[in-house]
């Protein structure tokens, strides 16, 4: 009896592996090889409709057969972590930028701005006040977690199968992609000056705007209050967006809560 586990359990991996790779796996002894390759054929065609459905355009720029290949390399080599189908995208896109050899240089980045619609729309998150007609320079600043500065290599946003330079531009695309209050993602260029200020009030929120044009500016090499008009007008229009808000610190009473906070 203390052998059965041990023997379900070699069954299993042995199932897997021939599920993930045929061509170099047999059919475990004991089970129909026709009802076993059904088995594969849908799963894996239900992987294959997954991510043809999450990431269109990376689908048309490869083309039908291309991509089907390179996710049946994801199928035979990735070992998932996730254990919802909603967080496999995620996986697929981490997967993508760990691989040295890709069909189309520009995938993996593609594949994240894909990705990062769908996350907006799913992230569970509270939006910020929108900052009408106050001084974003002057009071301590946060960036919304539903705003994401990107900054890509290529012009992820004009990519795809009528679209597909073999090199990148000489300058990076930078891009803002925000969660609306309607719900609506949206997508918007900015200059890597902007996408740089954004970053710096995410990763150290609390500081007031000119201090954040300041480290800008120090960062590259301009004079000081180089961008002081700009990147003032700049902060307004961002905290008008609630892509910025004011930081308010955590009251110490305040209990700590895991899982959904409810807007207020």
């Amino acid at each position: 009896m203390a052998e059965t586990p041990c023997r379900l359990h070699a069954q299993q991996h042995a199932l897997t592996r021939y599920l993930r790779a045929p061509d170099t796996a047999t059919v475990p002894a004991g089970l129909d090889p026709r009802r076993v390759a059904i088995y594969r054929r849908l799963l894996f065609d239900n992987l294959l409709g997954l991510l043809r459905n999450g990431f269109p355009v990376s689908t048309a720029l490869l083309g039908e057969a291309a991509w089907a290949a390179l996710v049946r390399r994801f199928y035979a080599g990735h070992h998932s972590q996730a254990p919802l189908f909603t967080e496999l995208a995620a996986e697929f896109v981490q997967w993508l930028q760990a691989q040295p050899d890709l069909p189309h240089p520009a995938l993996a980045e593609l594949a994240h701005y894909e990705w990062v619609e769908t996350a907006l729309h799913q992230l569970d998150a509270c939006p910020l006040p929108s900052l009408q007609g106050d001084d974003a320079a002057t009071l301590p600043l946060q960036r919304s977690p539903l705003a994401w500065p990107l900054l890509y290599r290529w012009p992820v946003h004009r990519l795809g199968a009528a679209d597909a330079p073999a090199t990148p531009p000489p300058q990076p695309t930078a891009l803002l992609a925000r969660r609306d209050a309607q719900g609506d993602v949206r997508f918007s260029l900015l200059g890597t000056l902007a996408v740089q200020l954004l970053d710096d009030i995410g990763r150290t929120p609390g500081q007031d705007g000119r201090y954040y044009l300041r480290q800008l500016e120090r960062r590259n090499g301009l004079a000081g209050e180089a961008l002081e008009a700009s990147g003032i007008a700049l902060l307004r229009q961002f905290g008008e967006q609630a892509v910025i808000g004011v930081a308010t610190a955590p009251r110490p009473d305040a209990p700590t809560q895991r899982g959904s906070t409810p807007c207020q």
